[in-house]
């Protein structure tokens, strides 16, 4: 699906507004064109769980930090971050990240057809601050280590087997990861001020045992034409991966990262952007960028991305108002829910279920603001197909 650059949409005052030309050019705001907050309308009152969603949603409590999961022996682990969704017969599994150090790793909690929770447990131990990652196309999650120095870790969703260290996808601080099929590599983000952008190039597709590691080269302007370049020490030391090739393009703060349709999204926390590379003309923009928009846009703190088959894409807060945010197609930014009372959190992990009707995801610290906090949600409603 064929996405235009997003800068050309805000949400102004809680209505919907299409943008009069390219923000970067100095176009000046157009009248909103109707009232509501996107596809999915206005946000409701916060329901029992405190999370205010649109008509038709509901929302449920899957996992608690430091609780037992459902009726299962499994407790959840401290500051749930990104995670992914798995087929599992005719029900799903829903991976999560730990970001404690040390200590960190994953764990998976397995779902029957109707959504019932039938078991929980751990998929990878004695790790560092796993933060995102990423699934791949043969099943297995991409656990990273947002730590000076560290490794993508390849994990098996039903536990069955053992966790692998992929030393051969670079040494860094590691954010997310996004596969791409068509051009069989994996996408990943370093979570520095001045990060860059990696790619992942394996030596046969399906196995990340070995390969080469590429970071890319671009200019300084937010938009352009961009290449890749081999980093020639992948382990980062002495001289970190970021700094081993010239002309490699700087991002502040890499975050989540999201591949669909020969292109890839991903987003960068410190300047509050969300970047868009066309992977079929080796170019890329800024798809959105909360600068241009005045601060008007609900969407802030942009953390963790995922998309939908519909080509909506949906964007997590590190903070803001708590909320995860709709991107659309057609140039909509706009609020999808809003958790009150944990305002020292941050959302993390979304995720949708395989057949698109359920939407996973964590508040990290809760409303106690401690990773011990943590509370993974699930919402059920009418998502676009």
């Amino acid at each position: 699906m064929e996405r235009r650059s997003l800068l050309r949409a805000a949400v102004l005052g809680g209505t919907s507004a299409a943008l009069g030309g390219t923000l970067w050019r100095g176009a000046a705001y157009a009248a909103p064109a109707q009232p509501g907050t996107g596809p999915y309308g206005p946000l409701g009152s916060p329901d029992a769980n405190g999370i205010r969603l649109p008509a038709g949603f509901t929302s449920r409590v899957i996992a608690r930090s430091g609780q037992r999961v459902g009726t299962t022996s499994y407790t959840w682990h401290n500051a749930p971050d990104g995670g992914a969704c798995y087929a599992d017969g005719t029900g799903w599994i829903y991976v999560s990240n730990s970001e404690i150090n040390p200590s960190g790793g994953a764990s998976a909690v397995k779902f029957s057809s109707t959504g019932a929770i039938t078991a929980a447990y751990r998929i990878l131990s004695n790790t560092r601050q796993n933060c995102a990652g990423g699934k791949t196309p043969w099943n297995t999650w991409l656990s990273c280590e947002e730590v000076s120095l560290g490794y993508v870790y390849e994990t098996d969703p039903w536990g069955t087997n053992a966790a692998v260290q992929r030393a051969a996808m670079g040494r860094f601080k590691h954010e997310a990861a996004a596969a791409d099929p068509v051009r069989k590599v994996i996408y990943l983000t370093e979570d520095e001020t001045n990060g860059r952008f990696y790619r992942f190039v394996p030596t046969t597709w399906g196995d990340l045992s070995s390969g080469t590691l590429q970071v890319m080269v671009a200019g300084s302007a937010t938009s352009g034409s961009f290449s890749w370049a081999d980093v020639p020490d992948p382990d980062g030391s002495p001289t970190a991966t970021r700094s081993q090739v010239s002309g490699s393009k700087s991002f502040n703060g890499g975050e989540g990262c999201h591949y669909a349709d020969d292109t890839v999204w991903f987003t960068t926390k410190g300047d509050n952007r969300v970047w868009q590379l066309n992977l079929l003309t080796n170019t890329y923009e800024l798809a959105y960028d909360d600068s241009l928009v005045n601060g008007t846009a609900p969407l802030t703190g942009v953390d963790n991305i995922t998309g939908t088959s519909s080509g909506d894409l949906f964007v997590a807060e590190d903070g803001g108002n708590m909320e995860i945010c709709v991107i659309t197609p057609d140039d909509v930014v706009a609020s999808f829910l809003r958790i009150d009372g944990q305002s020292g959190s941050e959302i993390t992990g979304p995720a949708f279920s395989p057949n698109g009707t359920r939407l996973y995801f964590s508040s990290q610290r809760g409303t106690s603001g401690s990773s011990s906090g943590g509370i993974t949600y699930e919402v059920t409603g009418p998502f676009r197909s």
